[in-house]
């Protein structure tokens, strides 16, 4: 799947409103735009044999990460699968209209991170998405194991 930018996703005002509609999006949309920083958590976990790391992207002047995702050396994993990470930057900064600020590696753990960013938490959700993500993780084979 090639890389598509968050903000195609983004969450309408129903969505932000009301944790149960948001929830019912595909999950695409869900891990796109009002759960990647989960899905980049359960990701990192899933494979605790491989080095991988935690980013957040920076657009314009904006002060919280527009998209969160795990990173693989060059690969980027998020609601599109495994991608370029340089692919994931030119779809957000595209879509966006604006260049990609800065891509931040994230140092603190979910709890802080949400803390900080004024994210939501696990339990913060109409139902916990960590087992939805770790099932959307199986879906997409990770480039060490494609041979990339």
């Amino acid at each position: 799947m090639a890389a598509t930018a968050s903000g195609v996703f983004r969450r309408t005002a129903m969505e932000r409103a009301d944790q149960r509609v948001s929830w019912e999006r595909t999950d695409q949309a869900f891990f796109a735009s009002g759960a990647c920083h989960v899905l980049a958590w359960v990701c990192r976990d899933f494979y605790p044999d491989q080095e991988i790391g935690l980013a957040a992207m920076y657009l314009g002047d904006f002060e919280h990460p527009l998209h969160v995702y795990a990173r693989w050396n060059t690969w980027a994993f998020d609601a599109n699968g495994w991608n370029p990470e340089s692919e994931l930057m030119q779809a957000n900064s595209d879509f966006e209209g604006l260049p990609v600020r800065e891509v931040e590696t994230i140092t603190t753990n979910l709890r802080e991170f949400c803390e900080q960013h004024v994210h939501r938490q696990p339990h913060q959700y109409w139902a916990d998405p960590t087992d939805r993500a770790r099932t959307y993780v199986t879906r997409y084979t990770p480039p060490w194991l494609a041979g990339c």
